[in-house]
């Protein structure tokens, strides 16, 4: 059989026989020449009607669209998603296009400290570019994963601190009750609930004068009761939505990103910039153990482990117990 024998398009290599045009996928034909299977093939590839031949391209793009739609990234919490994506679309703008597997330990260093400037982000995208490698490894397109053991850069670490009690009051002061900046912060001070599960919040999770609370991170059940300072608030807030905290237009829940920066606003206003809106879990938890409360019952309100109640607590701990020893001392 020669080249002349053969129909438009088609050529003969050492494996069989191929259609081969430009522009379009190449073929391999899976009947034998000469038939009738053969010439029903080739008019189906010419109307195309014959299913294109798949092209497996393994880059970062194809790599995150399939981490994307992976059990291990639909497990991810809500909020941790959102920072996931945040990440993985700045790895899509510089190295869509770019082959996973050619990726070298000395590459991921050098991605890291081009953002020196920026530890916090430097960091971040370092500890998800390590989970996008490793399901890399799993769909087998590499053998290793380069980023695992790359340290992060080390920073100076500020500890959180809880807000000072006239910080506290200048915040009250500066939000009248019925702003949504003043009921974010009697429910973050009062639950000592994370941000995220605050924002959750709805009408209907108040019974028998508490908030039923089931924690996002953790899974755990808790009920809360209110305390007169966030009963207040709430009685002051207007109910336009089954959440507690809306957006602007009263229909949704409020975002983490609009309630953020109302928080910001504010500690500008007032001279709080030190301390965000994280730090009123450490009020509670704090307040608690000023109360004389024990581990157990700061551990029943908060529903942290305790080992993250000492972390909270660590510093008004020491203090409380050191007015303790010191009234020993004195005979008092």
């Amino acid at each position: 059989m020669t080249k002349r024998e053969l129909p438009k398009h088609v050529y003969r290599q050492r494996n069989g026989i191929y259609f081969q045009r430009r522009g379009w996928p190449s073929r391999k034909f899976q009947s034998e020449f000469g038939t009738a299977e053969f010439w029903k093939e080739y008019a189906d590839i010419l109307a195309g009607r014959a299913e294109p031949k798949r092209i497996n391209v393994r880059n970062f793009s194809a790599l995150i669209r399939n981490y994307r739609q992976s059990p291990r990234y639909k497990r991810l919490k809500p909020r941790t998603a959102l920072d996931y994506d945040k990440y993985l679309d700045f790895f899509l703008s510089i190295m869509a296009d770019a082959n996973p597997a050619n990726m070298k330990r000395k590459d991921v260093i050098r991605l890291r400290d081009a953002n020196a400037e920026k530890p916090y982000f430097a960091n971040y995208s370092l500890r998800v570019l390590r989970v996008v490698m490793e399901h890399c490894v799993d769909l087998g397109w590499t053998d290793s994963n380069p980023a695992k053991g790359v340290s992060e850069l080390k920073t100076e670490k500020q500890e959180r601190e809880p807000w000072p009690q006239e910080l506290l009051q200048a915040y009250r002061d500066a939000c009248p009750l019925g702003t949504r900046e003043r009921l974010i912060m009697e429910l973050c001070v009062g639950t000592g609930q994370r941000i995220g599960d605050v924002l959750e919040m709805r009408w209907s999770d108040i019974q028998d004068g508490g908030f039923v609370i089931r924690q996002n991170k953790t899974g755990k059940e808790l009920w809360v009761p209110i305390l007169p300072e966030l009963q207040a608030a709430l009685s002051a807030a207007s109910r336009h939505s089954v959440f507690i905290l809306t957006n602007e237009r009263g229909i949704n829940r409020w975002s983490y990103r609009g309630a953020s920066q109302a928080v910001r606003n504010v500690r500008e206003r007032i001279g709080a910039e030190r301390y965000d809106i994280h730090s009123w879990r450490y009020n509670a938890a704090c307040e608690l153990v000023e109360a004389g409360c024990s581990d157990d019952l700061v551990a029943s309100v908060t529903g942290q482990s305790p080992a993250m109640v000492l972390h909270y607590t660590k510093k008004v701990r020491q203090k409380v117990r050191a007015i303790e020893a010191q009234r020993k001392r004195s005979g008092k």
